[in-house]
């Protein structure tokens, strides 16, 4: 697991962008009040998801619209038809902790 920021640097319906070891991450605080760390980059047009909205448990793409399930990585709107990676999320001693193996099985492209 690698730490990407404090629980306090992320509020409640944020998105930050993260870089780690060459992997582009959208680290979410949700509006379920949980923590999620997706692949940064829609499926549908390659743009960076952070810039994204949060709605709930979803993430929605800045430029098409499409929206994403943080906890599947599941398209729940069009024009994306394909998931985007899920990462495990871990929250210790008041940091948000991120590990690179995708949990939804779906590797970056």
């Amino acid at each position: 697991m690698i730490r990407i920021c404090s629980v306090e640097d992320l509020p409640k319906g944020s998105v930050l962008s993260a870089d780690v070891d060459g992997t582009p991450l959208a680290v979410v605080h949700g509006g379920d009040d949980q923590f999620y760390a997706v692949y940064d980059q829609c499926s549908h047009a390659a743009v960076s998801l952070s810039e994204g909205e949060v709605e709930g448990c979803t993430l929605e793409c800045w430029l098409h619209g499409s929206r994403f399930d943080l906890r599947t990585g599941q398209p729940t709107g069009l024009p994306a038809t394909e998931p985007v990676p899920v990462y495990p999320v871990e929250i210790r001693d008041g940091a948000v902790y991120v590990s690179l193996t995708p949990s939804n099985g779906v590797n970056p492209s």
